[in-house]
Order: C-alpha cells, then sequence, then structure tokens
C-alpha cells in the first residue's frame, strides 16, 4: 500500500447524465478532496465526453462490412495492431497512468448505466483487459489478481434509490456485495485491480441537507484513506485455491455462503 503522503495519480469514471445530480456531486467531492491531499486527478465525464456506448463495426477502422463481426477477434487484432478508435485508445491510456480508479455512478436496475457499461466494452479490448497471459492446462491466463492493470486500486462509489436494509444479508434487493459482484470482481478484479469496499449512499432520492451533511464527510473519509484501506480480500485465481477448472478447492470458504466463498 502506498503511504498516504505521496502523491498518486487518480481516474475517475463518471456517468450521470445531469452534473446537478447527487452523483456528480460526489464526483466533485472527489476531486476536491484528492487533489487537496496533493494527487493528480483525472475524469474521464461520459455524458460529457459524449461517449459512444455501442460496441459494433465502427469500432474497427479496418472491418469489411460485408464480413460477420467477430468483437472480439476485431478487438485483439486491432488493440495488438495499433489501430484502435482514438476513443478507445485514450481512455485506456489513462487506466494504465492511473494508480487508483473510481467509478462514480448510479445503480440503474441492479447495474451500471448503459453509458459506462458501454466504456467497459469497448474499452477493455482483447489484449488489453481480457485475453492476457499464458492459456493452457490449469492455467486460464492472467485475471483475477493479475493482469495488465495490476497494481492499481479501484473503489465503486454508488448511490442507489433503495434503502440500506434492501441490500443487507436478508433484503428483498440481494446482499450488495452480490448485486455488485459483476461490477466489482468481474470488471475490476479481473483485470488485476485491488478492490476497496464500495461508498453506498442509499435514499438517494431523499436525499436531505443533514443527511448530506454526513454522507459527504463519510466520503472525504473514504478517500483519504483510498491508498490504506485494507481492500477485498478476493482469492486470485493462480494462487492455488481454485483446482484445474477454476473451482473453488474443498474445504475452503467453510463458514461462508454463496459467493461470499471467493473471499479469502
Amino acid at each position: 500500500m502506498k503511504d498516504i503522503v505521496d502523491m498518486s495519480r487518480i481516474l475517475i469514471i463518471h456517468a450521470h447524465p445531469d452534473p446537478r445530480s447527487l452523483s456528480s456531486a460526489l464526483k466533485d467531492v472527489a476531486v476536491a478532496t484528492l487533489t487537496a491531499q496533493g494527487h493528480e486527478v483525472r475524469v474521464s465525464d461520459l455524458y460529457a465526453m459524449g461517449w459512444k456506448a455501442v460496441a459494433d463495426s465502427d469500432d474497427f477502422k479496418d472491418h469489411d462490412p460485408s464480413a460477420r463481426l467477430h468483437y472480439a477477434v476485431a478487438s485483439k487484432e486491432s488493440y495488438l495492431g495499433g489501430t484502435q478508435v482514438p476513443d478507445v485508445a485514450a481512455e485506456q491510456e489513462k487506466l494504465l497512468w492511473a494508480e487508483g480508479v473510481i467509478l462514480n455512478f448510479p445503480l440503474w436496475w441492479f447495474g451500471l448505466p448503459a453509458i459506462l457499461k458501454g466504456w467497459v466494452d469497448r474499452v477493455y479490448a482483447n489484449g488489453f483487459a481480457y485475453g492476457v497471459g499464458a492459456h493452457g492446462g490449469a492455467r486460464w491466463g492472467d485475471r483475477y489478481g493479475e493482469g495488465t492493470l495490476a497494481g492499481r486500486r479501484a473503489m465503486l462509489a454508488v448511490t442507489m434509490g433503495g434503502r440500506a436494509p434492501h441490500y443487507g444479508d436478508r433484503g428483498v434487493n440481494g446482499r450488495l456485495f452480490e448485486v455488485l459482484w459483476p461490477i466489482q470482481h468481474g470488471m475490476l478484479f479481473y483485470p488485476g485491480m485491488e478492490v476497496l469496499p464500495p461508498f453506498a449512499l442509499y435514499q438517494a432520492d431523499r436525499l436531505d441537507e443533514a443527511r448530506w451533511i454526513e454522507a459527504e464527510a463519510a466520503y472525504r473519509v473514504r478517500l483519504e484513506r483510498f491508498f490504506t484501506e485494507a481492500p477485498l480480500a478476493f482469492r486470485p485465481q493462480n494462487a492455488g485455491d481454485y483446482d484445474e477448472e477454476q473451482v473453488l478447492k474443498p474445504g475452503l470458504g467453510g463458514g461462508k455462503d454463496g459467493l461470499m466463498i471467493h473471499l479469502g
């Protein structure tokens, strides 16, 4: 973990259409807090950028429109061949520049806003975020704790309309850890990043001034501890906990249930 006094480079990926939103306010708090600590901060404000969310043949300069599109194949050829479209290459450069990454978004229908999902779909090219490392035998590449983005830290700053009990162990919406599993474990840990516990702000559409003051203070504390807080203890894929089929070995995960078994 880095010394908190060291200047670090942090990338914020922000996805909300209204700059007056609570999610946008959290983005502004992050920029101000991290900058005041001496960190260098970049923001990819996807709506302001007019980010193209759809992954299609327009992502590949050399694709023959009369031929079938194999997106993963075309993605790898484009990445390795240095022919990626400029917006994708620019976001990859930001990720490689960053030492910390924050995804800042509202939880819409139990997942990412479409524009942010489209950012992942397009920026996480084959050969960049997946399809990395040796594949064969018991090793299925460099992923889940290894990969291109290893050595970086990441955190979600997420707002949602539901109450906290809705996302508890017995809540009707499901445990927040499991609702966010595809994002935290799949999109952040998969390409190698350490993942911090999320900053979750409930009942976002009912937040009054007093609760906002409390939330802002709590978020500032989390940001100040970004490089010292312990990450979620996801099990690395290639550290011996999984068998040759990438199934958790017998005897591990005891006393836990569901996806929690993948926490060491």
